[in-house]
C-alpha cells in the first residue's frame, strides 16, 4: 500500500492511495472464514460452510467492504500520523473512467480531495483594549423591580373601573367587516395585561372600563403585530395570528388588580429571612444590589461579544471554501444549494472561531477538565429547574441528574464546546486592556449592538 499527498496550495491537497492484492486479500479472507463459522446454510452443518462456498456467493460484496474499511483506516492513520489539521473529512474524488474488476486481483488508485486548516498567528496583546462596563441601576429599572416584587407578594382585588397596570378577564369575539360578530370566528376568554399593551391609544380604551362593558379591540394594534402574543390570547396558531386582520369585541368579565404589598417587616422577612431586612433604606440597598449582580452577567455577555469582534477582526485568513461548500452538500442529505448559499458565511465565520479557539487552547496549554465540565453542566441543570420551580433541588439531587445528562454524548460535547469558549474568553481578559466604565442601565440598554 502507498499513500502519497500532493499539495495544491496550502489549503487543498489530494490524497492518492493505491493498493495491491498483497494489502487487501489478508482481510478478505479472514472475513470469509469468520463468516463460514457463524453461517447457516442449507445442505451444510452449522459451522462447517466451506470458505470457498461464502467467497463463491459473497466474495465481491465482502471485498468492497473490506477495501472500503481499508480505505477509511489508512486515511485516519495517515491523517493522524502526519499530524494534517483536516476540516470536514477527505472527498472520494471520482473517476469515470476508471473501472475495477473486484476480482481479487485487481491494483486499486483511489483519490481523495482534502481541506486543510490554515496556518495563521493571534497578534492579540496589551495594545488592544475593550471597554468592563459596570452596570448601575438607574430610578427607572429599580422602581420596576420593587414594583414587581410587592405585587408578587401583594393580594388581588376587583375594583370596579380598571385602571393602569390592571388585567381584564375578557371575552374576545371576532368582528366581521361591517362590525357585527363573525358567525363561526375565532372567539376565546383571555386574560389581558394592560402593562404589555403596546400602542397607548388601544391602552387608554382599556382603562376606566366596568365589568360587563363591550369594546370593540384592534388586537394586532394593542400588540404592535407580535403574531406570538396574539396567538396566545386567542389560543390559535402563529401562522394564522400573523395574517389576522379581524377587529375583536371585547366584553370585560372581571377587572383584576394585584395591589403591591406594603413594606413593612413582614414583607421584609418573607423575602431575606427573619430580622435581615429591617428598614426601607436597607431593602432599597438590597434590591439594588440584586439588580446590579444581574446586570454583571449583561456585562459580562457584551465584553464576550466584543473580545469576539477584536480577535474575529484582527486575526484574518482564509478557508477552503470551495471543498467545504462540496463536504457540507455531500454529507447533509437535506441540504439545497440555496441553503448553502444563504447560510455559507455563517459556518464559515462559526468555523474561523473555532480554529481560533483551538488554537489558543493549544499554545497557552489550557486544560479543560472534567470536574469543569461537570460543575458548570451542574450550574446550567440548576438554572433550569430553578425556572420551574422556586424550590431548589438539593445538591446530591443536583449532582444525579447532572451524571444522567452527561452520559449523552450530545449534551457532554455541548458542555465541553461551551467551557472552551469561556476559558477562552477568559484568557482573553488576561491579555487585552479592559477599560472600566460606570454606565445606567438605561444608556447600557441604549448601546449599540
Amino acid at each position: 500500500m502507498n499513500i502519497t499527498q500532493e499539495k495544491i496550495d496550502n489549503l487543498n491537497s489530494i490524497l492518492t492511495i493505491t493498493l495491491q492484492p498483497e494489502d487487501y486479500n489478508p482481510r478478505v479472507e479472514k472475513t470469509i472464514k469468520d463468516q463460514a463459522k457463524k453461517a447457516k446454510i442449507a445442505g451444510f452443518r452449522p459451522g462447517m460452510v466451506p470458505p470457498s462456498h461464502i467467497k463463491r456467493m459473497y466474495g465481491k460484496s465482502i471485498l468492497v467492504e473490506e477495501v472500503n474499511s481499508l480505505l477509511n483506516d489508512s486515511l485516519t492513520n495517515y491523517i493522524s500520523e502526519n499530524n494534517i489539521d483536516v476540516l470536514g473529512q477527505p472527498l472520494p474524488k471520482i473517476d469515470r473512467e476508471k473501472e475495477f474488476n473486484w476480482d481479487f486481483t485487481d491494483n486499486f488508485e483511489f483519490n481523495y480531495e482534502m481541506g486543510v486548516a490554515p496556518e495563521f498567528t493571534i497578534d492579540i496583546s496589551s495594545k488592544d483594549k475593550a471597554t468592563e462596563y459596570v452596570i448601575k441601576a438607574d430610578e427607572a429599572t429599580l422602581a420596576e423591580r420593587i414594583k414587581n416584587i410587592r405585587r408578587g407578594y401583594g393580594k388581588m382585588t376587583n375594583p370596579d373601573v380598571s385602571a393602569d397596570d390592571d388585567v381584564l378577564y375578557s371575552e374576545l369575539k371576532q368582528l366581521s367587516a361591517d362590525g357585527s360578530v363573525f358567525e363561526d370566528g375565532i372567539s376565546n376568554t383571555a386574560s389581558i395585561r394592560l402593562d404589555q399593551i403596546k400602542n397607548e391609544e388601544v391602552k387608554a380604551s382599556l382603562i376606566g372600563l366596568k365589568k360587563d362593558d363591550v369594546i370593540t379591540f384592534d388586537i394586532q394594534k394593542a400588540f404592535d403585530n407580535d403574531a406570538a402574543k396574539v396567538a396566545a390570547l386567542l389560543k390559535i396558531e402563529e401562522d394564522e395570528a400573523a395574517d389576522l386582520k379581524s377587529d375583536f369585541q371585547l366584553t370585560v368579565k372581571n377587572v383584576n388588580r394585584l395591589e403591591e404589598s406594603d413594606l413593612n417587616q413582614e414583607f421584609f422577612d418573607k423575602l431575606f429571612g427573619e430580622g435581615t431586612v429591617t428598614t426601607e433604606e436597607e431593602f432599597r440597598a438590597k434590591i439594588t444590589e440584586e439588580v446590579e449582580g444581574m446586570m454583571v452577567q449583561d456585562s459580562d455577555r457584551r465584553l464576550q461579544n466584543d473580545l469576539y469582534n477584536l480577535v474575529m477582526d484582527k486575526v484574518n485568513f482564509e478557508l477552503p471554501d470551495e471543498f467545504l461548500k462540496r463536504w457540507l452538500l455531500a454529507t447533509n442529505d437535506k441540504l439545497t444549494q440555496e441553503d448553502l448559499d444563504k447560510d455559507y458565511d455563517n459556518f464559515a465565520k462559526n468555523l474561523k472561531w473555532t480554529l481560533i479557539e483551538n488554537k489558543i487552547v493549544k499554545d497557552n496549554e489550557i486544560e479543560i477538565k472534567y470536574d469543569e465540565v461537570f460543575a458548570l453542566a451542574k450550574q446550567r441543570l440548576d438554572a433550569q429547574f430553578r425556572m420551574y420551580s422556586p424550590q431548589p433541588l438539593s445538591d446530591e439531587q443536583l449532582g444525579q441528574y447532572t451524571v444522567q445528562y452527561l452520559q449523552n454524548k450530545e449534551n457532554g460535547n455541548k458542555i465541553f464546546e461551551e467551557l472552551k469558549a469561556l476559558k477562552t474568553l477568559d484568557y482573553l481578559k488576561t491579555v487585552v486592556t479592559l477599560d472600566k466604565k460606570e454606565i445606567s442601565s438605561e444608556e447600557f440598554a441604549k448601546l449599540p449592538a
